[in-house]
C-alpha cells in the first residue's frame, strides 16, 4: 500500500488516507478495517498550528507514505517520533536504508521543504507519532529564542532543515502516555497538550546539547547520501569508519560530510558510531553474552578498553550491567 502526499496548510492527513483507502472517518480516528489490518490513526487538535497524529496499528501489507515537499513555502515543522521495536525505514526515495537499530528510538525533525518516504513492514505492530508545527508555535512555546544554532533553525523556519536524535527512556515514557491514553472528558485536550510540550521539552533539551555552528540546507541528494553513510557506518560495529572512504561513497568533500553529517546527526561520525556500538554492547549483553563476547564481537582488543567506553556512555561497567540486565 502507498500513500503519496503534498505538505501544506490544509491538508489533513487521516481525511487524505481515509479516503484513499476506502476507511470512514470516526470523528478525528480512522480505525483500521480487518481486511487492512488492525488499529488507529488519531489526530488530536492542540490549538492553532499546532496538531498531534498518532499512529498505533499492524498492517497486512506493506505500507509506503511519500511525502512530497511543499509546493509554495510555508511555515511547518514535523517531529517524529519513531518508537518501534523492530526498525523502519524512512530514508529519502533514493535509498532505502534502516532509521533504527538493535529496538533503537529515534526522533526526526524536519521542515516541509523536504522529500521523504517512510516504510512500514507488514504484521508488524507500528508506533509512530508525529507533532505539526509552525515555527511561530515553537517560538510561542519556548518564550525565549536559545542562542543554539539547531533551535534557531526551526526558530526561523530556515529551509532544509533535517534533525535526527536518539530519544531517551524519558521521550519512550512520555509517548507510552500519549499513546495509550484512551481519554474523553473535559480535561482530554489539556491532557493531550502538557504531554506534548513535555516531549518538546525533552527534544529541545537534547538540541541544546549539540555544538552545531552554522546550518546549511539539507537537500534531497544530501539527505540520501548522509543516511546511506550512516547506514554504512552501522552495519558492521566491529570496524570503525574510514573517513576518506566515506566522503567518496558520498561524493562530497571529508569537510562538507563531517559537517552535515553534525548538522543532522549532533554527532562526529567517529562519535555516532562509537555511541551506536555501546547500544548494540547493552543490547547483546541483555541477550545473555558474556561481557567478553560482547566486547570481541565489537572489535576490542583490549576489554579494559571496552569497559571504559561502555562505562562513559552507560554510567555502569559492562559486568554490573550485565548482572542487572
Amino acid at each position: 500500500m502507498t500513500f503519496t502526499f503534498v505538505s501544506s496548510p490544509a491538508f489533513n492527513f487521516i481525511t487524505s488516507f481515509g479516503t484513499q483507502f476506502g476507511i470512514p472517518l470516526q470523528g478525528d480516528t480512522l480505525i483500521i478495517p480487518p481486511s487492512m489490518g488492525q488499529g488507529s490513526i488519531r489526530k488530536i487538535d492542540l490549538g492553532p498550528a499546532f496538531k498531534l497524529l498518532i499512529h498505533q496499528y499492524t498492517l497486512n501489507k506493506e505500507l509506503v507514505l511519500n511525502r512530497f515537499p511543499a509546493e509554495a513555502p510555508f511555515d511547518l515543522i514535523s517531529i517524529l517520533f519513531h518508537s518501534n521495536e523492530l526498525p523502519i525505514s524512512l530514508t529519502t526515495p533514493d535509498s532505502r536504508v534502516q532509521l533504527s537499530r538493535t529496538s533503537e528510538f529515534a526522533v526526526q525533525i524536519a521542515s516541509a521543504d523536504l522529500e521523504s518516504v517512510a516504510r512500514f513492514p507488514a504484521n508488524v505492530p507500528i508506533n509512530y507519532t508525529v507533532v505539526g508545527l509552525s515555527s511561530a508555535t515553537f517560538r510561542q512555546l519556548l518564550r525565549a529564542e536559545p542562542a543554539n544554532q539547531a533551535i534557531r533553525s526551526i526558530l526561523n523556519g530556515d529551509p532544509g532543515v533535517l534533525l535526527y536524535e536518539p530519544m531517551g527512556p524519558d521521550v519512550r515514557q512520555l509517548l507510552d502516555q500519549l499513546t495509550n491514553a484512551r481519554q474523553a472528558d473535559d480535561l482530554t485536550a489539556f491532557f493531550y497538550r502538557i504531554k506534548v510540550e513535555e516531549l518538546l521539552y525533552q527534544v529541545v533539551a537534547a538540541l541544546l546539547r549539540r555544538e552545531t555552528h552554522s546550518h546549511s540546507p539539507i537537500n534531497r541528494a544530501d539527505s540520501d547520501q548522509l543516511f546511506a553513510v550512516r547506514a554504512t557506518v552501522l552495519t558492521d560495529l566491529s570496524r570503525p569508519p574510514h573517513l576518506p572512504k566515506l566522503a567518496l561513497m558520498a561524493g562530497m568533500s571529508q569537510t562538507k560530510l563531517k559537517a552535515l553529517f553534525r548538522q543532522v546527526f549532533g554527532d562526529s561520525i567517529y562519535a555516532h558510531f562509537q555511541k551506536a556500538r555501546m547500544v548494540e554492547a547493552a543490547h547483546l549483553l541483555r541477550q545473555g553474552y558474556s561481557v567478553s563476547d560482547v566486547g570481541y564481537r565489537l572489535g576490542f582488543t583490549n576489554l579494559s578498553h571496552f569497559s571504559r567506553v561502555f562505562a562513559s556512555q552507560h554510567g555502569v561497567k559492562p559486568k554490573t550491567y550485565a548482572a542487572g540486565a
